[in-house]
């Protein structure tokens, strides 16, 4: 139990770590974020030790949701590395401290290249916050190490305020699901984002497609065939026209006892939603929530169906 107790203790002080820094997002988080977006290189992140650690996961993050980013390691950086940095480029420093030795070492240098340097730290008195053009205060109260010694609620301020600066980058820009996909086309991830309509839709006999003038009782029997839930209609040019659906057919079989007999045309859903079959399956997923439906016909260039999309369809594909 005391175990237990001590876990619980250790979470709250990382969590109240995390909360604190919400008062300390003022316009200096705004001036860094606008500092990132205006740059013409890239954002090149430093640390040592365990920020290093959290400096290679913001570099990572940037780089994947479209901010092109690069590790910098503080010490190898004064030992060559920091021929990888240009003016062009925006440096943000990690330090708790702000006093590593090989840090001071390397803003002079950076401050003669011309380059902007954000600082992350836990001291905003210190060498790294004096030197740096914009500072970001990552101070927490305690460490969950009773010790004091090793870095735990610090490191979590820091990858948290790291997170905020990447989400609200990303969300500036506009990054979208293609562009994720763009980043990531490996694994069942990339995948899943990557896959387009016309990877899962339904074709041939599986696509019951039907003209105006056919009779209910014939569409049932094709959506029957096709283990569909859904017929498409078309003009005679292979356009669409409306959609009948099992919904449709359940409110018509309430009022009309003759159902069977009449056209297609008469009991459809006209003008229904469509989706090309070049957009991507995580688009389709979103439209169909949006609108509440099951089925959506799949078009081509031409405006001609071409396929169908079931919902279940997509649900198969994100497993």
């Amino acid at each position: 139990m005391k175990l237990i107790k001590r876990a619980k203790e250790i979470l709250d002080i990382e969590a109240d770590a995390i909360k604190d820094l919400k008062k300390r997002i003022d316009n200096n988080f705004k001036r860094a974020v606008n500092l990132i977006l205006s740059t013409k290189g890239r954002v090149v992140i430093s640390g040592m030790g365990k920020t290093g650690i959290i400096a290679q996961k913001f570099s990572a993050t940037l780089s994947s949701t479209g901010t092109p980013s690069l590790f910098l390691h503080s010490a190898e950086a004064i030992h060559g590395d920091l021929g990888s940095v240009t003016a062009d480029d925006v440096v943000v420093i990690i330090s708790n401290s702000g006093e590593t030795e090989e840090i001071k070492k390397l803003l002079p240098i950076l401050k003669k290249m011309g380059t902007k340097v954000i600082a992350l730290t836990g001291n905003i008195k210190s060498s790294l916050a004096r030197f740096s053009d914009i500072s970001l205060d990552v101070s927490v109260k305690k460490e969950a190490c009773p010790l004091g010694l090793a870095p735990t609620a610090s490191t979590t301020a820091m990858l948290a305020m790291c997170d905020a600066l990447s989400i609200c980058l990303l969300e500036i820009k506009g990054f979208k699901e293609k562009d994720f996909a763009l980043f990531h086309p490996g694994g069942s991830l990339g995948r899943r984002l990557l896959l387009k309509v016309e990877d899962i839709m339904r074709t041939g006999k599986a696509n019951p497609i039907v003209k105006e003038d056919e009779k209910v009782s014939s569409v049932l029997l094709k959506i029957t065939r096709s283990r569909a839930g859904s017929a498409t209609v078309v003009d005679k040019k292979g356009r669409v026209k409306g959609i009948f659906t099992d919904g449709d057919l359940r409110r018509h079989l309430e009022v009309d006892r003759d159902l069977a007999w009449r056209k297609i045309s008469a009991v459809m859903t006209r003008n229904p939603a469509v989706i090309n079959k070049d957009r991507l399956a995580v688009e389709a997923m979103r439209m169909l929530e949006s609108k509440k439906i099951d089925e959506i016909p799949v078009v081509d260039e031409k405006a001609k169906v071409v396929g169908l999309l079931d919902v279940q369809d997509l649900l198969r594909a994100r497993s």
